[in-house]
């Protein structure tokens, strides 16, 4: 079963802040409009390779 990709959950996941490219990628080094795991899969046609969930017990 394919695990599913949610950017905001990612450890590399950010907020840019900037007027249309809000969502950022540290693993993958770029910033775009829309959600980096759509960017990726869109473009390589493959999942993203780099999510790793965040550690939410902090």
């Amino acid at each position: 079963m394919e695990k599913r990709v949610i950017c905001q959950k990612c450890i590399y996941y950010y907020v840019t802040w900037e007027a249309g490219r809000g969502h950022g990628c540290k693993a993958y080094g770029f910033k775009s409009g829309q959600i980096p795991s759509v960017v990726v899969k869109r473009s390589s046609g493959q999942d993203c390779k780099f999510y790793r969930l965040k550690n939410f017990e902090e």
